[in-house]
């Protein structure tokens, strides 16, 4: 039965996409099937999986509106054992539709319980908001990881997010927990970054992953070409950082151990070593 992740933060520009897109890509790579499903009417995640935007094409709204059943909304990606839901600008309207909906806050986990055991893990790209599709994710998803910069101001809003999942744990999904908080953006070359994580640290004690997500060319460029990092560039220190977060997931949890030893064997191939000492790759 799959493990569902919501990767969720209500601040922008914080790396929820990138992540989502990522770390799916990366449970891929340890040759186990992973579903990504686009939450949000950006549809970056189904653009940055190589999806042209089409308002047509069946995704996470029919799936919402119960129109279509999850396994006739899922499409392959480029990657092997990735597959994706897609969104389109049309999902702008299911936070308007569900309202008067009885069952409003399940309609995303009641439609991919039928599709669970064809996947181990499946990622949920959620909006900069907390709504109604923020909502459905929590309620569906078994974990949540909150990617943040560090900087500062990256505690604004964390408590407001943190105080909904803990209402929706005490109303609708007792047994969601925090998978984690994930640094992105990082730079450890300044005293600023190592300063906010210190702080970070301290309030957030085990909760703060391991692996930190840094700042990197590859990242950036590899949603313009439809790709995941490690698609587009697997020597590139984005994608060593992402296979060392599925890795850390995937011991957090107990996953197969001949899963987690293929990602452990990746970040120490020859290649990925050297990437390391080249902070744009």
């Amino acid at each position: 039965m799959a493990r569902i992740i919501a990767v969720a933060n209500q601040k922008g520009g914080v790396g929820k996409t990138t992540t989502s897109i990522n770390l799916a890509a990366s449970f891929a790579a340890a040759e186990v099937p992973t579903l990504l499903v686009d939450c949000d009417p950006q549809s970056n995640s189904s653009s940055g999986l190589g999806l042209a935007k089409d308002p047509n094409r069946i995704g996470t709204y029919q799936l919402l509106m119960g129109e279509v059943e999850a396994a006739d909304a899922i499409q392959p990606t480029v990657v092997d054992n990735l597959s994706l839901i897609p969104a389109t600008k049309n999902l702008i309207g299911a936070n308007v539709e569900l309202v008067q909906a009885d069952d409003r806050a399940l309609r995303l986990r009641n439609a991919l319980r039928p599709v669970m055991g064809r996947f181990e893990y499946i990622v949920l790209d959620c909006p900069p908001a907390l709504d109604f599709l923020t909502l459905n994710a929590l309620t569906a998803a078994n974990s949540v990881l909150v990617p943040m910069q560090a900087e500062y101001f990256a505690l604004e809003g964390i408590s407001e997010l943190l105080d909904t999942i803990e209402r929706i744990r005490q109303s609708l999904n007792p047994d969601l927990v925090v998978e984690g908080v994930l640094l992105t953006m990082y730079d450890d070359r300044t005293n600023l970054a190592q300063s906010v994580v210190n702080e970070l640290r301290s309030f957030f004690g085990e909760l703060l992953l391991t692996t930190a997500i840094p700042r990197n060319v590859r990242l950036a460029e590899a949603p313009s070409h439809g790709k995941p990092v490690l698609a587009y560039d697997p020597k590139s220190r984005g994608a060593e950082s992402y296979i060392r977060l599925a890795k850390e997931i995937m011991d957090r949890n107990g996953s197969r151990l001949h899963a987690a030893q293929r990602l452990a064997n990746i970040i120490h191939t020859p290649a990925h070593k050297a990437a390391q000492t080249d902070p744009h790759r």
